[in-house]
């Protein structure tokens, strides 16, 4: 009895004293500041918390989340891909050309995804194959994706009226739509990636220490590869969440998506030097972005200020990685 008397103060001492460390707001971030802006934006707008607008909000980030997971794997490496927002545009407007000639859902949707993958072996193969840099491999890869998909589309956007996608964009259980089922889904299957596979382990292991991951074996020239194709390969699956939101298949890039979905992996706590993997993080940094967006314009601030804020909650949450616990 003495014993559970003593060990909770101390349980309680434990975490007050953490609670003044830097590390542990570096460390949680994410889920802070997401508290925190809920807390705000339910004081200031009564229709914040509404269950329309909870739904709205999930339903939004439903494809920053998918990016953000993508994204996660290539930093996990030490890389970064700056091509996904041009990719997810390609993977648009395959799925759009696919429709138009007369082709099914499913196999729109798989030429959508295979389009965007072909960027992503390019990628892979350039920056492990090549030992080009992948700053600037992925910032050429972008403009090469956007002049395709503006090419390919003859820069007009691709009308698509598929019955598949309008369920996609209305169904829902409960507050859970569709498209945040899916981006869920896609979280817990790129958790159990990251932290229950062989795989997974080398990834975080290329990141850590690339001479010490090939020395126990360890193909870095595959994993980085791989990576590259997963960004690609889920940008591909974003992309049919973007054409189902629109209606069309747009052949214009969306930037937002690239700067967001970094910003998302290090509100996340992913470290950008590589070797620290985190999956739960950046989806609830994805969260945290669009409730701020949210919650400005449900305030009436304008779209002008928007970046403005996105940028500020990034550049911080980039100072307090300096504290994180290595």
């Amino acid at each position: 009895m003495s014993t559970l008397v003593t060990e909770r103060p101390r349980t309680a001492q434990n975490l007050i004293s953490q609670t003044r460390q830097v590390s542990f707001w570096a460390e949680h971030a994410a889920p802070i500041g997401l508290v925190v802006l809920v807390i705000v934006f339910s004081i200031l707008s009564p229709s914040f918390l509404t269950f329309g607008n909870i739904r709205a909000m999930l339903i939004a980030a439903a494809i920053l989340v998918i990016l953000a997971v993508a994204q996660a794997f290539v930093i996990t490496t030490g890389g970064i891909d700056l091509s996904i927002s041009a990719t997810m545009t390609v993977g648009a407007v395959g799925f759009g050309i696919a429709w138009q000639a007369g082709l099914g859902f499913v196999a729109s949707a798989i030429i959508a995804i295979l389009s965007a993958m072909v960027i992503g072996v390019i990628n892979g193969l350039l920056i492990a194959k090549g030992r080009v840099t992948d700053f600037i491999v992925t910032l050429g890869t972008l403009s090469v994706a956007t002049g395709l998909a503006l090419i390919i589309s003859d820069g007009k956007p691709i009308s698509v009226n598929s019955p598949e996608l309008l369920r996609l964009t209305s169904g829902s259980i409960g507050i859970f739509g569709y498209p945040i089922i899916l981006a869920a889904i896609v979280g817990v299957i790129a958790w159990f990636v990251m932290f229950r596979t062989r795989f997974g382990l080398h990834v975080q292991a290329v990141g850590g220490s690339e001479e010490s991951a090939v020395a126990n074996g360890v193909s870095a020239v595959t994993v980085r590869i791989a990576v590259y194709l997963i960004s690609a390969g889920l940008a591909g699956l974003a992309a049919l969440l973007l054409v189902a939101r629109v209606g069309a298949a747009e052949p214009a890039i969306n930037t937002a998506f690239l700067l967001n979905a970094i910003a998302a992996v290090v509100l996340g706590g992913v470290s950008l030097t590589g070797g620290k993997a985190k999956i739960v993080g950046p989806i609830i940094g994805a969260l945290l972005l669009t409730a701020l967006t949210n919650g400005l314009t449900l305030l009436g601030v304008s779209q002008f200020y928007q970046p403005l804020a996105v940028g500020l909650v990034v550049v911080l949450a980039a100072l307090l990685t300096r504290y994180q616990k290595k």
